[in-house]
This record gives structure tokens, C-alpha cells and sequence, in this order.
């Protein structure tokens, strides 16, 4: 049986971090085509304005519509946080799915004690939309914010396993560490790649909502709900573009995926 809608999903991120969010993807729907974008040459997002953000989403948005995708996926928790619904209006005629309410259903579902940390870059966390939407959902819920801006650092070094990588994470989560949560979101799609040392760090009692696996798992119900994909026999391809070439890229992307990707390159 044929698939009702072959086009490809659209995904982007500033760099390898939205992998995580192909990652799920290609777990939850092995046989969708994915076209993904790593704005490689200006990351991070995490430390620049809302209107550049915004003018960079724009752009990445306008390219992989016309590379005929079916939807976009932005897999970067800054863009989600600054111009989501930017995007969402300008380009109205395709759906737009963002990291961060699947995040935010995932810990309100998940959290025990009323108390949830969050972790993100600085852009994020001073835009306080994880917190203005889990305050909506539930207003008796305390939460503690933490930027961790060298986090996205240290993945697109290759540094998750390093022994650096432990220390900063000591100093970002302490305070986390003593505010008594039970539910920290990992609120950049860089930070799943930092499990292990942030679960070191955080104790296994605390569980860590991972924002790129929700999504997928979001993802899989609306292209089901709108009937938009069928189980196919083969493996979906999946096509990267990249803003700026790198090799660390490329190889963590096959490390990633244990799949030969296409790269290809384009500049804004």
C-alpha cells in the first residue's frame, strides 16, 4: 500500500542537537523521509536576540518548504521558546511543531512533588515559556530555572563523556540539586546527549523529561490522527543540510543515527 502523504518531515536546529529529535523520529517512524537542517554556521542560538532568532528560523522555515515537506519540526528549544508562533503565522499553511509543549505535557504528567526544574540556553530560560505554559497547566507547581549554556558547548565538541563535562555540570545543577525537584526538563535538544553525566550529577531519583523523545512521540499522533503516513517495509532516507560543512557533524550524525546520511550545504 502506497503512503498517503510520501513527502518528506522538515526538521531544523542551530547544530547536531536536533539529531536527538531525528533520533525519535526514526524510532517511532522508521519509515519516514526526513530533511533536516544544522544551521551550523551561526550557532548557538542561545545567546542571540529574539529578532535574529526569528529572522534565522524564517529562513531555515522558507528553504525546507521548498524542499516539499509536509511538516516542520523545530527541533531547537530556543526557536520554540522565541518564535514559534512567529512562525506559525507567517507560514500558516503548513503544519509547525515545536520541543517545547511536548515538554511541558511529558513533566506535568511525570512530576510527583509539585516542584520541576528546567535547564536551557540563556535565551530559554530568560524567555520563561516553560514556565508561563507548566504555570497554566497547573498554577500550584514551584519552578526552578538554571541556564546551561556551556552544555551546548561541550556536544558540538564531541565533550559529553569528558571529565569537564561532569565538573560544569557540578556547578550549573547544584542549585537544582538543593531546590528538591523531582522532574528536571531538559529544555535544549543538545542536552539529551548529556544524560548520563546529568543523571550522574542529579541522583536516579529525579527523572529527566527528554523534549526530543516527547516529540516524536507527538509527531507519530498527529501524522496517525491525519492519516498522513503508512508502515512502509523500507528504511526512510534522510537528507541533511548543513549552513557551514563540518566534520564533527557528519560523524556524529552517523554515530548518532547508524546511518549513512546525504549531507549537502546551504548558505544564507
Amino acid at each position: 500500500m502506497q503512503n498517503k502523504n510520501p513527502k518528506p518531515i522538515g526538521i531544523f536546529d542551530s547544530g547536531i542537537g536536533g539529531l536527538t529529535v531525528v533520533k525519535e523520529i526514526k524510532r517511532f517512524l522508521p519509515g519516514e523521509d526526513l530533511v533536516y537542517f544544522g544551521d551550523t554556521a551561526r550557532a548557538p542560538y542561545g545567546i542571540k536576540s529574539s529578532d535574529t532568532v526569528k529572522i534565522y528560523a524564517s529562513e531555515i522555515t522558507s528553504f525546507l518548504i521548498k524542499q516539499n515537506v509536509k511538516m516542520i519540526v523545530v527541533a531547537c528549544n530556543t526557536v520554540s521558546s522565541l518564535a514559534l508562533e512567529y512562525l506559525r503565522k507567517k507560514f500558516s499553511s503548513i503544519p509547525i511543531i515545536g520541543v517545547v509543549e511536548p515538554g511541558v505535557r511529558a513533566a506535568i504528567n511525570s512530576n510527583k512533588n509539585k516542584r520541576i526544574g528546567i535547564i536551557g540556553t540563556v535565551a530559554t530560560i530568560n524567555s520563561h515559556t516553560y514556565e508561563n505554559l507548566l504555570l497554566k497547566k497547573d498554577p500550584s507547581l514551584k519552578i526552578f530555572e538554571k541556564p546551561c549554556p556551556l552544555f551546548v558547548s561541550l556536544v558540538e565538541e564531541g565533550w559529553e563523556s569528558h571529565k569537564v563535562a561532569e565538573l560544569v555540570a557540578e556547578e550549573y545543577l547544584s542549585y537544582l540539586k538543593k531546590s528538591k525537584i523531582d522532574t528536571l526538563v531538559l529544555g535544549c535538544t543538545h542536552y539529551p546527549l548529556l544524560k548520563p553525566v546529568i543523571s550522574k550529577v542529579m541522583g536516579d531519583s529525579i527523572k529527566l523529561v527528554d523534549s526530543a523523545e516527547e516529540t516524536a512521540i507527538l509527531i507519530k499522533e498527529i501524522i496517525l490522527k491525519n492519516n498522513l503516513s503508512e508502515k512502509k517495509q523500507r528504511k526512510g532516507k534522510i537528507t541533511c543540510w548543513l549552513s557551514d560543512r563540518s566534520l564533527f557533524f557528519i560523524k556524529a550524525a552517523e554515530r548518532l543515527l547508524d546511518q549513512n546520511i546525504r549531507i549537502l550545504q546551504k548558505r544564507f
